[in-house]
């Protein structure tokens, strides 16, 4: 036994054991061991920069530092690096106390919700209380040891707050455990400001190197064998792959299955690209943002298996796409609270483990899917296929004339592209190796239904929390996890997006990043423009107008005030890209478009692509309903039929146990 007065120690403050702790902890997953946190970013204030900010440089070549421009986006180029590396690695991200702190929150849900590790650092006020109340300190009235740090627990997956020296000898091996479980989400770990100072003697086997495993959990055989009975009786199956497959690195796993039994699989936003290979069964995009060709699929099959996904109600058209009376679910999945979704037959396993396991049944029963299934799934893809080329041809011109009389597609501004003919230019300039990006607005939901994310086009799809402000600094994670130039790196994000976050193209331009943002220009947020002309008949607050005279908040007086109905507003995109250290252009036509892409692939830094597109131009629909409510009162008449028509969407709604 070791005498504890001879084991060696080493006296180190708060801070700087934390970072040596971080600088030496490994993942491990198939034999691969990398860094689990190669780099923290971050933004100093007064309740970090002379704790962890000291750390951090004395030790910044064991632990790189990225400074920032915005917290929550700190925390978005953190989890969208987990995301690109299959979880296997993530970042720390640090924030002062109060508002910088704060501004992580959302970060933490993104992450949180997609099930993607990230390491949180946030600043707390004194543990010691001597110099309280202290600035932005939160003065709870009856909670004395509340702060605004507290606000992180319901959207963390783990979280400590180190109020003496020692407590870090546990809370860091509990926080690499969380960033490595299954179940992983965000970790925060709240420093007060006056503790990241304090010293301790540490063991000095606390510093050691550590391998963290990233388990794959093996297949139950009695409930591989539940699954794969109830396939060999299903006539009409269907495959969803959700972003478990893409994590799990399940891809030929589940080729091989579709294979094996001729089954067609269909993908979430978080599991596009989940197949790879080109074939009769490879479909696309399911639900609200899905092909028609899969959601007539879906409505008839009468057994659906899940693998990796949670399926929210984007996927399921709000429970209403499933219409089959004798649809049967299975699901496999790490996650045991995700598996049992839709009263599932479960198998709580890794996907790559679980599907080479039914895979193995499938063929041991010869369970395979008639002709007629085979070749409806066909035909209805072949339609789908010509549909959508037709939608994504940037050469032939938008045809506004044979708009419908009541469209309210825009025909004064200058733009000659839709946004489905930009994605169609950017479809034909993909390579292998490319990763796209979109996370909110009107771009996830028209690269779900139309992206061609086969032969090693990668899509970034974020859409478990569908956070406008993420695309920019993702493009940042991905590119730190890909740093391969001859990989393109693009984020898609309307204009909306761009002016609420702009800022991280300096911290592209400061590293020197390699980065292709395009940004579709249809003045305003147009995608809840379209979901507000669907449930509430008129437009209303959406989109980028002037107020004629300027708002006059009088306190009395009949004057109504003007609304939001003049010109589109004069916005110079490209200046304000420029500004801030980016390569910026403007392109209108097809060819301009193809000559910016083109010319652009090799530039050693940020690149913004602005391309006017045809507001209210939509790509073709899914074919689905959606759980959104308009008023059930209301004086307005069109808002009444409305909602007549969306309480008959009702009717289609099932509870499938």
């Amino acid at each position: 036994m070791t005498d504890p007065t001879t084991r060696r120690t080493v006296r180190l403050t708060v801070a700087q054991a934390l970072v040596t702790y971080l600088s030496r902890q490994y993942s491990v997953a198939d034999g691969e061991r990398r860094r689990l946190i190669p780099a923290a970013l971050g933004i100093f204030g007064h309740g970090n920069v002379a704790g962890l900010g000291q750390a951090l440089d004395q030790l910044s070549d064991e632990l790189p530092f990225v400074q920032g421009r915005n917290e929550q986006a700190l925390v978005h180029i953190a989890t969208a690096y987990a995301k690109a590396s299959t979880r296997h690695a993530t970042l720390a991200v640090t924030a002062s106390i109060g508002p910088g702190a704060l501004n992580m929150i959302t970060g933490a849900g993104l992450a949180t919700v997609n099930r993607l590790p990230v390491l949180l650092l946030p600043g707390d006020t004194y543990a010691t209380r001597h110099q309280g109340p202290v600035l932005q300190q939160l003065q709870h009235p009856i909670e004395a040891d509340t702060s605004v740090n507290d606000a992180f627990r319901p959207v963390s997956r783990f979280f400590d707050r180190i109020t003496r020296p020692e407590q870090l000898l546990t809370a860091l091996p509990a926080a690499m455990r969380a960033l490595t479980d299954v179940d992983t989400g965000a970790v925060v770990v709240s420093l007060p400001q006056d503790i990241q100072s304090h010293a301790y003697d540490y063991p000095a086997e606390f510093f050691a190197e550590r391998d963290w495993p990233i388990r794959r959990p093996a297949a139950d055989a009695d409930e591989v064998a539940a699954v794969a009975r109830l396939l060999a009786e299903a006539e009409k199956p269907l495959i969803i792959a959700g972003g478990g497959v893409v994590y799990s690195g399940a891809t030929e796993e589940l080729e091989a299955l579709a294979d094996a039994a001729g089954i067609p699989v269909a993908e979430t936003f978080a599991g596009k690209g989940a197949v790879q290979r080109r074939a009769w069964w490879q479909l696309g995009g399911i639900g609200l943002e899905g092909t028609p060709a899969v959601n007539t699929l879906a409505r008839e099959a009468d057994f659906v298996l899940t693998v990796g996904s949670r399926l929210t109600d984007f996927s399921t058209a709000s429970q209403s796409i499933f219409q089959n009376p004798d649809v049967r679910f299975a699901a496999v999945n790490v996650n045991v609270h995700d598996v049992s979704r839709l009263g599932a037959t479960g198998i709580v396993a890794d996907a790559k483990r679980a599907l080479a396991a039914l895979t193995e049944a499938v063929r041991a029963n010869g369970t395979t899917t008639s002709p007629a299934w085979q070749d409806k799934a066909r035909a209805l893809h072949e339609t789908w296929w010509t549909q959508r080329a037709a939608a994504l041809d940037p050469d032939t011109p938008f045809d506004l004339s044979a708009e419908p009389a009541d469209s309210d597609v825009v025909r004064d501004t200058d733009a000659v592209l839709t946004q489905g003919q930009l994605i169609g230019l950017l479809q034909e300039q993909a390579q292998d190796g490319d990763t796209i990006i979109a996370a909110a607005g009107g771009p996830p939901g028209d690269l779900q239904k139309v992206w061609d994310a086969t032969e090693g086009r990668r899509a970034h799809l974020e859409f478990g929390f569908s956070c406008m402000g993420y695309e920019l600094p993702a493009a940042i994670g991905v590119r730190f996890a890909i740093p391969d130039p001859a990989r393109r790196v693009l984020s898609l994000l309307g204009d909306g997006t761009f002016l609420m976050a702009p800022t991280e193209l300096v911290t592209a331009a400061q590293e020197k990043l390699p980065l292709t943002i395009v940004i579709p220009e249809n003045h305003g947020y147009q995608v809840i423009h379209r979901l507000q002309m669907l449930r509430n008949g008129r437009e209303f607050g959406n989109e980028f107008r002037y107020r004629e005279g300027g708002l006059q908040l009088a306190e009395t007086g009949d004057t109504k005030p003007a609304r939001l109905e003049g010109d589109y507003l004069k916005v110079d995109l490209v200046q304000t890209a420029t500004g801030l250290g980016a390569r910026a252009i403007r392109a209108t036509t097809a060819a301009e478009v193809r000559t910016a892409l083109a010319d652009t692939r090799d530039h050693a830094g940020p690149v913004v692509l602005v391309v006017p597109v045809i507001p209210h131009a939509d790509l073709p629909g899914s074919g689905v309903w959606w759980d959104v409510a308009p008023a059930e009162v209301s004086e307005q008449e069109s808002v009444a039929q409305l909602r007549r028509e969306y309480e008959e969407g009702l009717t289609s709604q099932r509870w499938y146990g």
